[in-house]
């Protein structure tokens, strides 16, 4: 067997282990926060310390890797919904997409890594989109005028995180995830129903401010 031969399926392998580690970390950090152990996640994605540290030198670094990911899943959603006809369609769609992603799991890092210059900039063009698509929405008269774009964000957040399908992927219930799943799908209905212009109550208090991810996102040695 040719030296590249060899090298395919040990690629391969490292390419599987890679994309267990991600989805062990978000759903570890989902459910221990921040303290998320590097034991507790290579136990999830079923490999040995060892390999986690051959790919990601630090813990810090695995969680960059996650963020910058997790910016890119949110600009792709971003660039379909504007690519779509209807921007209702289009804004709905790049919600479901974010939730259905896990945004909010990452929430609990905020203000515990540095920020990375690939991460600043993913992220730059991450409000640019989210801005466009509430615009959009805005002027085609679909989507209530008082909601941000922050709105909007705080919004992914909270509903990327589903503490009943965290507590039954510890419990080891999979014969009740779908089913935890599809209720989340309905709870996602229920609130983007409530962004449409239809209301007549106002949202309550003053548009929140970007500084509530902005200043959350420093650590405190750099404030």
């Amino acid at each position: 067997m040719s030296r590249s031969g060899r090298r395919a399926p040990r690629q391969a392998e490292a390419e599987r282990n890679d994309r267990a580690l991600l989805q062990a970390a978000r759903e570890v950090l989902a459910a221990d926060g921040a303290h998320a152990s590097v034991g507790a996640i290579a136990a999830r994605a079923g490999v040995g310390i060892g390999t986690l540290y051959r790919r990601y030198r630090t813990k810090e670094e695995l969680f960059q890797r996650l963020a910058e990911l997790a910016l890119d899943s949110w600009n792709e959603a971003a660039e379909r919904g504007l690519a779509a006809e209807d921007p209702w369609q289009g804004l709905t769609d790049f919600i479901t997409a974010c939730v259905e992603f896990g945004q909010g799991s990452l929430a609990p890092i905020a203000g515990t890594i540095e920020i990375t210059e690939e991460m600043r900039v993913k992220n730059e063009r991450s409000d640019e989109l989210l801005a466009a698509l509430v615009d959009r929405a805005h002027r085609a008269g679909v989507l209530r005028p008082e909601v941000t774009p922050v709105d909007i964000s705080l919004l992914i957040e909270q509903l990327g995180r589903s503490p009943l399908l965290d507590q039954l992927r510890g419990q080891g219930r999979d014969d009740l995830i779908e089913a935890a799943r599809a209720a989340r799908r309905r709870v996602v209905a229920i609130a983007l129903d409530g962004l449409r212009p239809c209301h007549a109550r106002p949202l309550p208090g003053d548009p929140p401010d970007s500084r509530l991810f902005t200043e959350r996102w420093e650590r405190p040695a750099d404030r």
